[in-house]
């Protein structure tokens, strides 16, 4: 008799709590997702309003609620993120200009919107008949690597290997090689970007202080020494490009951000509106 009465008072406790269809316990949840949004716990402030969905599908007016307070939540949550990847901005931005006086820009405005970033030693008007690999970083921080063969007869080259004694790194074939003519002589140009140059870039990088063995690859091989400048150029450019691409990265950042801002903004336009109507 004792279980029995038991196991009823336990079903009236039950039945006492759901006759409301939860709206209590959501509404509880909803005070520690307030909470938590006061606190920039946007995390917790989330997880607190999708239990309600889950826990309590019933409690009507608390599911209500908590889709006003995520739209709080969402806003408050990528204005806080504006702030942060505007000061990150502003960090990269003095790193950029304190070594962009290191560089020259390269850029015609009747054809290129995207200009590129040269090292001086490197510039096409101060290595005409030299044989040798040159770096570039456009404006949105993409590098790549040109290697320039004009040593004199064909080559036909598609690639680079960079070497220090046994070891080396190798690009793979050139997506883009071609030939031009400079002062009646012929040059023989291929593209690598960074990234994709099987790692002859960040080679460079570790072993600068090296005396770095230069080969062209194609028909036949062309050997030569990698000049400290053009070392230094690889080196300094490869910094450029982790700033400025960081730079593109913040600005991708902050264009999704303020575009989530404005949807999250219309839709609690919209449910006002709805409201005033009703």
């Amino acid at each position: 008799m004792k279980r029995y009465g038991l196991s009823v008072l336990l079903a009236l406790t039950v039945l006492s709590g759901c006759g409301d269809g939860g709206e209590k316990e959501a509404q509880k949840r909803l005070q520690k997702a307030e909470i938590a949004l006061q606190q920039d716990n946007f995390s917790e402030a989330k997880l607190q309003i999708d239990s309600i969905k889950v826990l309590y599908p019933k409690a009507f007016e608390a599911r209500k609620q908590g889709i006003r307070l995520m739209q709080q939540v969402d806003l408050k949550e990528q204005q806080k993120t504006l702030v942060y990847l505007d000061s990150m901005m502003q960090v990269k931005q003095l790193q950029f200009d304190s070594i962009k006086g290191n560089f020259v820009l390269e850029k015609d405005t009747a054809y290129q919107e995207v200009g590129n970033w040269f090292y001086p030693t490197q510039v096409v008007e101060k290595n005409i008949g030299r044989s040798f690999l040159r770096a570039q970083v456009n404006e949105l921080g993409e590098m790549s690597l040109t290697s320039i063969y004009c040593a004199g007869g064909k080559l036909n080259h598609t690639s680079v290997k960079v070497s220090v004694g046994d070891t080396f790194a190798e690009t793979p074939m050139a997506k883009d090689s071609y030939v031009t003519t400079d002062l009646g002589r012929t040059v023989e140009k291929a593209d690598y970007k960074v990234g994709e140059d099987g790692g002859v870039a960040g080679f460079i990088v570790t072993n600068q202080d090296k005396n770095i063995q230069l080969q062209f690859v194609g028909d036949k091989t062309y050997r030569t020494t990698l000049q400290k400048n053009d070392r230094k150029a690889i080196v300094e450019l490869m910094e450029l490009s982790r700033i400025l691409s960081g730079m593109e990265e913040i600005r991708k950042q902050q264009k999704e951000a303020n575009l989530k801002i404005q949807f999250v903004t219309r839709k609690m336009e919209e449910a006002k509106t709805a409201e005033v109507k009703e």
